[in-house]
């Protein structure tokens, strides 16, 4: 059955086992640890909704290699309209989460490879693509999550992967094997890791010759002897072992990311979809950061439309819900969101085709998008604080609004308008405060800045794909400037 259930997920977790610390210890059963089960619960998000038939046309799609009905988070794009589901889907996710679900990077990481790999066995002759195929066909099959690995810790970034102190701050092969590899660094960030079945490795920049050791993709289980995280640490985490549902101001859901750490980690010559072939490292970064950035303009945007929510509903809670600036302000955070969406959109509606049939999102307006999510949701964030109120962070815990004695004097004197319980305004504040400043913000302001590429980044493919000299002869033609006379 290629559509896994939302229980089916999390008891193919529990058979697990994954060797992960934290807080210092390692945990016996994630599903289970308070501070992890509101990111898996996140990602059973994404099977929930492949279940309900109002949500079908977005979240599934038909497998172009067995013709069955799969999850999106597990197809190859074959078409702009599927470019655009997907950031339809994502928007849909975040709304429902106010969170980050996780799954968008497996996706990313399977589109990139499938087009690479293919280009790679179409000049050199290997057998990457159909290694990449027969894999794919698993994780559709089984609708499986996959985590993509790009992001190493690198060092000094001013020394290459090869000149490094330590080699193994980036990601290498050790030893090639007859039967296979052996790979020894770490992946950093890694959003979900701990929530997904399968790893999928790739090289965090282009390589040069020099660099080919650190040229390499695979694919791994994530529980695979020789893998092991440490769970990343985020603001007001441990709120969610006080057993206080209004203090976490999410409680359901949540996101994570984890060191990944790959201590002699075999891997099979089945498994392995690049090998030192460093001259489609580029490539397979740049096509991968660029489904990636295309991705922000949808998660992004419905993790937003909660945060816009909450913030109207501070307002109507305080009383000042029809204030001229506070109406303004909410209009300004809207139209900051809907730009968002609209890059999402267009840089997935002027997609083409790749040779290997799966289709490329247009690598500039992904950038342009990716850019605008590191500069609108800080805008965003902070207009929802102005309009929350310094409550947002001066507010008295749960436990003081449900003590016999203080309790009154809190429900008394953290009162808004007189319709509303005291206990919604403190819940709504909790939220917005949980999404700009708590765990939820490492899922959306934080990784607005940093996730799939730093600002920079953004700017440097920008000025690669901005095609500046015929911008410049469009203006020579209009200003009559013939060169050649």
């Amino acid at each position: 059955m290629p559509l896994k259930t939302a229980e089916q997920y999390e008891e193919s977790l529990r058979k697990m086992n994954l060797k992960v610390y934290l807080l210092g210890e390692q945990v016996k059963i994630p599903v289970d640890h308070p501070i992890i089960r509101p990111s898996m619960n996140s990602v059973k998000m994404t099977y929930a909704l492949a279940q309900n038939p109002e949500h079908e046309d977005l979240m599934t799609a038909k497998s172009h290699l067995t013709g069955e009905k799969i999850n999106r988070f597990c197809h190859l794009h074959q078409s702009t309209e599927d470019l655009v589901k997907k950031v339809k889907m994502q928007r849909l996710l975040g709304q429902k989460t106010g969170s980050c679900f996780q799954r968008c990077v497996g996706m990313d990481a399977i589109n990139a490879v499938d087009s690479v790999t293919f280009e790679m066995d179409k000049k050199l002759g290997t057998k990457y693509h159909e290694r990449f195929t027969k894999f794919l066909k698993m994780i559709q099959e089984q609708d499986l999550v996959v985590d993509g690995a790009m992001t190493d810790p690198k060092g000094d970034r001013s020394l290459s992967p090869s000149k490094q102190a330590d080699p193994d701050l980036y990601t290498h092969i050790v030893e090639k094997r007859k039967d296979g590899i052996v790979v020894r660094g770490a992946k950093a960030h890694q959003t979900g890791a701990i929530n997904s079945h399968w790893i999928l490795v790739m090289p965090t920049i282009a390589m040069t010759k020099e660099d080919a050791d650190y040229a390499v993709s695979f694919v791994a289980p994530a529980d695979a002897e020789g893998i092991s995280y440490i769970y990343g640490r985020q603001s007001c985490d441990t709120r969610k072992l006080e057993g206080c549902e209004i203090d976490v101001g999410n409680r359901q859901f949540g996101g994570h990311e984890a060191l990944m750490v790959f201590d002699d980690l075999f891997v099979p010559w089945g498994n392995v979809f690049m090998c030192g072939e460093y001259d489609f490292s580029g490539a397979l970064v740049e096509r991968f950061a660029g489904y990636h950035r295309q991705s922000y303009g949808g998660c992004k945007v419905g993790v937003g439309d909660v945060l816009i929510g909450a913030a109207a509903l501070a307002a109507d809670y305080n009383g000042a819900s029809k204030a001229s600036h506070v109406k303004d302000k909410l209009i300004e955070m809207t139209h900051l969101n809907e730009t968002l969406f609209s890059c999402g959109i267009a840089c997935s509606a002027q997609g083409h085709k790749t040779a290997s049939g799966t289709y490329l999102i247009d690598l500039l307006l992904a950038n342009v998008c990716k850019q605008n999510v590191t500069r609108f949701p800080y805008e965003i964030a902070r207009l929802a604080e102005d309009i929350a109120g310094g409550l947002m962070v001066t507010m008295a815990s749960e436990k003081d609004l449900r003590h016999p004695e203080i309790g009154k004097i809190v429900e008394k004197y953290f009162k808004g308008i007189a319709s509303v319980p005291t206990e919604n305004r403190c819940r709504i504040l909790r939220l917005v405060e949980n999404i700009t400043l708590g765990t939820a913000a490492v899922g959306y302001r934080t990784e607005s800045m940093h996730g799939a590429g730093s600002p920079q980044a953004q700017r440097i493919m920008i000025s690669r794909q901005g095609n500046l000299e015929q911008k410049k002869q469009l203006a020579k033609e209009i200003a009559g400037i013939n060169e050649t006379r």
